[in-house]
């Protein structure tokens, strides 16, 4: 089950996917902290009797539709109560011993409640979190916790997704092909050899054919494209039929995009810059570069196996030595 909680932030789309990852552990937050107050009240009264704890946490459970368990420890992390589910109790994690799982070595806060950091669950295996609840007595003494336990898939959920940066970023790759770069060269693939007519079948296909994402393997002489007619799935060209112009023949004309962030006239200009990278050098060269004319971001991928994401504007302005200290800086940090 799906809950969308309701957006009243002015600022509701996050722009980095860490600050969507906090908007919504905050959000999830404020929507469990009262329901396991009022669970750890309740248990309160019945600690540490295990009916009366399986009763209270059954109808806690009630008003969380998208718990997976909730069950009651003591101050060692020994399971007290039966795990309580939506489809009844489940009696083999009583007397279980909690005190290794990631939620329980977190510090909880002065308020007494702690939403976990996500971790994979020890069964299922998925992406999970946990809520605690201390439990206190009329004296304030503190008895155990009140735990419950979320599958990702059925938390409630925030209605933005976070905008993707369009900054430029560098990625190290494997430190194997870094270490080895200084080791290898270049060698032409089908692909090179035919770059002229490559280069233009992918320039049609980007401008009139609706190809909204094409990236160029040069080392391996293929291409993989997504349309905006079925953007869902990818198509793969080899070698033939990107030496093929009759191939542009195989996709419907379609008008450029309005939408698109890299204006239709650029499109060639990035091409032949993946080509002069292609070439650059013997030892430092592209690998694979793609190109998306909605979010304008181009990739690269060099012999070093460092990658490099940044807008199309930027990569335009970048000359040889900017890319030949990029990527020298990448393999010389092989460890």
């Amino acid at each position: 089950m799906h809950i969308v909680i309701p957006d009243r932030s002015p600022l509701s789309t996050p722009s980095t996917l860490a600050e969507s990852v906090a908007q919504q552990r905050n959000a999830l937050a404020n929507l469990l902290r009262e329901p396991l107050a009022l669970a750890a009240q309740a248990c309160s009264r019945a600690w540490p009797n295990r009916a009366g704890l399986n009763a209270a946490l059954t109808h806690a459970l009630n008003g969380l539709p998208a718990c997976k368990y909730m069950y009651a420890l003591d101050t060692h992390a020994l399971q007290l109560s039966d795990n309580i589910s939506h489809a009844g109790l489940i009696e083999t994690d009583y007397g279980r011993d909690r005190s290794d799982r990631p939620y329980m070595n977190e510090a909880v806060p002065n308020q007494g409640f702690l939403l976990s950091q996500a971790y994979i669950s020890l069964r299922a295996r998925r992406p999970s979190l946990t809520a605690i609840q201390i439990v206190r007595d009329d004296d304030g003494q503190v008895l155990g916790f009140v735990g419950a336990d979320f599958d990702l898939r059925d938390l409630p959920i925030t209605a933005k997704l976070y905008n993707e940066p369009t900054a430029w970023r560098q990625i190290k790759g494997d430190p194997a092909i870094r270490g080895a770069v200084f080791h290898q060269t270049r060698s032409d693939s089908q692909l090179d050899l035919n770059l002229d007519t490559v280069l233009g079948v992918m320039e049609e296909l980007m401008t009139d054919r609706g190809v909204f994402h094409g990236k160029l393997h040069f080392s391996s002489s293929r291409a993989t494209v997504w349309l905006v007619d079925d953007p869902y799935r990818y198509r793969l060209l080899d070698i033939d039929a990107l030496t093929d112009p009759d191939t542009c023949l195989s996709y419907p004309r379609r008008p450029y995009p309005d939408d698109a962030v890299v204006p239709k006239d650029r499109i060639r200009p990035v091409l032949d810059t993946l080509r002069a990278l292609r070439f650059m050098d013997e030892t430092f060269y592209l690998r694979a570069g793609s190109l998306n004319i909605f979010n304008g971001m181009v990739g690269l991928t060099f012999s070093c196996d460092g990658s490099h994401y940044l807008p199309w504007g930027e990569f335009l302005s970048k000359g040889y030595d900017f890319w030949a200290s990029s990527t020298l800086g990448i393999a010389n940090t092989a460890n």
